[in-house]
C-alpha cells in the first residue's frame, strides 16, 4: 500500500539531450551554482550516459515519442511509483512531459501518449541499454 514519487525523471534536463555536445553556456549546467551538474556531465560516467542516450533514442522514434516523454513513461510504468514530480523551464517543455501520459494537445511531437506504449517488452528493452534495474534479494523460502 506505499508508492513512490520520482522526482528529476530528466536528470536535470540530461536526458532531453541538450548536452550531447558539452555543456551550452545557456543551460542549468553551464550556471555557477550547478558546477556539481557540469561535473557529471563531463565525468566519465556522464559520457557513458549520453552513449545510453543515443541507444535509447530508437525506442523512443519507434514509440514516436521523445527521450524525455520516455523517460516519463518508464518513471511511471514502475511498479511502486504512484507520480513523478516533474520540473520544466517553460510551458512547451511541460506541455512535451505530459505527452508521456496524455494524447499531444497540438506540437508536441506525439500523436498519441506514451505509457500505454510502455509494454514489459519495451521496459526490458530499456531496462537492458540502462543497466540499472533493481533487484530484490529477498528470501521468499523463509
Amino acid at each position: 500500500g506505499v508508492g513512490a514519487m520520482t522526482w528529476s525523471p530528466l536528470a536535470c534536463g540530461i536526458i532531453s539531450g541538450k548536452y550531447g555536445n558539452g555543456v551550452p553556456e545557456s543551460s542549468r549546467a553551464a550556471l555557477k551554482c550547478y558546477q556539481w551538474l557540469k561535473e557529471k556531465i563531463v565525468s566519465e560516467e556522464g559520457r557513458k550516459q549520453q552513449v545510453k542516450l543515443k541507444d535509447l533514442s530508437p525506442i523512443a522514434e519507434r514509440l514516436g515519442c521523445t527521450l524525455p516523454q520516455l523517460a516519463v513513461a518508464w518513471c511511471l510504468r514502475n511498479e511502486g511509483v504512484s507520480s513523478v514530480l516533474l520540473g520544466s523551464s517553460n510551458p512547451e517543455q511541460l506541455i512535451e512531459n505530459l505527452g508521456a501520459i496524455q494524447a499531444s494537445a497540438g506540437g508536441g511531437g506525439t500523436s498519441a501518449e506514451v505509457l500505454p506504449k510502455m509494454t514489459s517488452h519495451i521496459v526490458n528493452e530499456i531496462d537492458n541499454i540502462l543497466g540499472n534495474k533493481p533487484y530484490s534479494k529477498k528470501d521468499y523460502r523463509s
